[in-house]
């Protein structure tokens, strides 16, 4: 088969042999078995297209190739080499995308793994977090941030990275197995949605099971030790403390795992690392489709528009759009009573009524302190001004933008209407950070408003507070992915080594690789 790249494609045409005969100069009859792999959207200029690289079968195939070896080359379609087999009794801690994919990759070569996940399985977990969005009550086990899949189980499924890594099609090649939209293998910025995520997630944990993988959800894990030259996993469920054996120890634990970091800072060697905070934004979709996508806004072939702002500001410090939702909507994604964060999620569909992302300002260990957890502590103070400011019971405090730039409170809304559940409060969100971030969140803006005119107006509104868009500390490892203890692997968001689905997932299956080669 033969590849061909960066095709211009018209936003309406789907005759795509008829696309490369023409750009090849060659009748349509010859171009047979035409297959998309890559499209991405162009709307630099007036003129929105896709762009677009196939592959496709031929007659007289050497001969076209040395006609046109500019933009032909052979097609090798990509094909994951599974580690070998070393008989190894594995037990991984969280089953976010990181320690999912560690466990998937384990258990499709026979090893004996073991999955161990605080929360429920995401059947369940659905009903603790429509409770949630309901009336504020927060399941501590049982949320956005723990349970089967982790905290990007109820975001956007967003599968962009900036990870190069071959593993990714392999990522992605398994998530179309086991339910996935098979688009995502050719869209440039791919994403599944909650709703089909967590199909994927029930089919990946069936397959596990098949292949004599064990998992125990609402199971914590409490503790480790090693005696007599053997190792042991302490957990704890439903009221009843177990000890397992095992010869290696996966921690993909989750950046909210804060309980599960307070132990390991007293056994392992961990350090403080810079991370982000700030607010999730939301303005009305459809002004986003216009901006991004101006006359073309409307075509039945573009889907809900996203965007990606970043700035520096005269402060010399970062300002970025994070994890940016189309057509979704604003979430409480705290795990403990009296916090208040919130995230992004959207559905495949994306079809709400606002766009929202995350603005953050970084923030480093010069900014909150140099002890291990100081992050954290800074992370909960945030949290803890905020559900204050929404009055309780996990309202958030929402305020225009215009209103937020001028430091004072919101009286009232415009035409954009806050997506976030349970409800929220207006407020003045100054009083929830240090001056700092303030000073700078205020001058991002203003920048980007430049970058991208229209990305607020008088009806913009901000929800506080994000706080928690990467781990807060690193649980250093090795070049084979050893922690300071020789049979601990720590991987993932949590362990600071990953952010979003991909990456982390990447981390898991290179863990599983180093595990079968020791």
């Amino acid at each position: 088969m033969l590849r061909i790249n960066n095709i211009k494609v018209s936003l309406s045409e789907t005759d795509y042999a008829k696309v490369i005969s023409t750009q090849l100069n060659v009748p349509k009859r010859m171009i047979k078995n035409v297959k998309l792999l890559k499209r991405s959207i162009d709307a630099r200029r007036s003129n929105v297209h896709f762009n677009c690289s196939f592959i496709f079968e031929v007659d007289q195939e050497e001969r076209l190739l040395n006609r046109h070896k500019k933009i032909l080359s052979l097609y090798e379609p990509y094909h994951y080499d599974y580690p070998v087999k070393n008989n190894k009794k594995v037990t991984i801690v969280g089953s976010g995308p990181a320690g999912l994919f560690c466990a998937y990759v384990l258990s499709q070569i026979g090893e004996d793994v073991h999955l161990i996940e605080r929360g429920k399985k995401v059947e369940e977990r659905v009903k603790d977090v429509d409770a949630l969005f309901k009336d504020g009550t927060i399941n501590p086990e049982s949320n956005i941030s723990y349970g089967e899949g982790g905290a990007g189980t109820f975001s956007d499924g967003k599968l962009t990275t900036g990870t190069k890594n071959k593993r990714i099609r392999y990522i992605l090649e398994t998530f179309v197995k086991h339910g996935a939209p098979e688009e995502i293998l050719y869209e440039s910025l791919p994403h599944i949605g909650t709703d089909r995520l967590r199909e994927v997630l029930i089919s990946m944990r069936k397959d596990i099971l098949e292949k004599g993988g064990k998992i125990s959800f609402e199971t914590k894990f409490t503790n480790y030790y090693e005696e007599d030259g053997k190792h042991y996993v302490e957990v704890e469920s439903k009221g009843k403390k177990e000890v397992l054996e095992t010869d290696d120890l996966v921690l993909a634990i989750g950046h909210s795992a804060r309980d599960t970091y307070e132990m390991l800072s007293k056994k392992l060697i961990m350090i403080p690392k810079a991370f982000a905070v700030g607010v999730r934004i939301e303005q009305k979709q459809e002004k986003i489709n216009e901006i991004q996508y101006k006359s073309a806004a409307h075509h039945p072939a573009l889907k809900a528009a996203p965007y990606k702002l970043a700035v520096q500001t005269s402060k010399k410090r970062g300002v970025y759009t994070f994890c940016m939702c189309p057509g979704g909507v604003v979430v409480p994604s705290s795990e403990e009573e009296g916090l208040l964060c919130v995230n992004g999620m959207s559905y495949y569909a994306r079809d709400k009524e606002n766009a929202n992302s995350a603005v953050l300002v970084n923030v480093t260990p010069d900014d909150f302190g140099h002890d291990v957890l100081d992050g954290v502590r800074f992370q909960k103070e945030l949290e803890k001004k905020a559900y204050a400011l929404g009055g309780g019971q996990l309202k958030a405090p929402v305020q225009k933008v215009e209103d937020y730039m001028n430091n004072v409170a919101s009286v009232e809304l415009g035409n954009i209407i806050p997506s976030y559940k349970p409800g929220y409060t207006l407020a003045n969100i100054n009083e929830v950070f240090p001056s700092f971030i303030n000073e700078n969140l205020k001058e991002g803006f203003t920048l980007m408003n430049k970058r991208m005119p229209g990305f607020i107006d008088e009806d913009t509104v901000i929800t506080a507070v994000e706080s928690r868009s990467s781990a807060p500390v690193r649980i250093t490892r090795d070049k084979q992915m050893h922690s300071n203890v020789e049979w601990i692997y720590p991987i993932g968001e949590g362990a600071g080594y990953a952010g979003g689905i991909m990456s982390s997932a990447v981390d898991g299956i290179l863990c599983a690789e180093q595990i079968c080669k020791q």
